[in-house]
């Protein structure tokens, strides 16, 4: 079984991204009503949970509210089955004027009688601080 990267505790630099490690930001089994008629999980579910995880960090970096502007690719390496663990790793690579980019990575651990942990998806995606009006806002304004 491939060992499993333990959260990481929360950065308080934002000023070097780079410093910032890569984080255990959410886990989540998929149900039934997650999945095809084969059992294979849906691709825009996982989709879904990777915009959720990866806007963790920008959140708490922007100590407000952030909104996704983009997601840069998604290639799903493995297939996700009702009762995978998947677990979401979250980096920051980038903290701009207004905006922030993480790297997420997602890996699902399968089969507790022969547990194998297996990479399914990464994603790069770039979420901007907003005001309570949703227009973009300098971390400069970040109190």
């Amino acid at each position: 079984m491939t060992d499993i990267q333990p959260a990481a505790s929360p950065s308080n630099s934002s000023a070097n991204p780079s410093a910032m490690p890569r984080e255990l930001v959410l886990r989540v089994m998929p149900m039934p009503a997650d999945a095809n008629h084969n059992g294979d999980v849906f691709g825009g579910w996982i989709m879904a949970q990777v915009d959720i995880a990866g806007s963790i960090l920008p959140a708490r970096i922007s100590k407000g509210r952030v909104a996704t502007v983009a997601v840069k690719e998604f290639l799903f390496k493995q297939p996700v089955s009702i009762g995978d663990l998947l677990s979401f790793y979250s980096q920051v690579t980038r903290v701009g004027r207004t905006s922030i980019t993480v790297q997420v990575e997602v890996v699902a651990e399968r089969n507790p009688a022969n547990p194998e942990v297996v990479k399914v998806t990464e994603a790069q995606l770039t979420y901007v601080a907003i005001d309570h009006e949703g227009k973009p806002r300098p971390f400069s304004q970040i109190s």
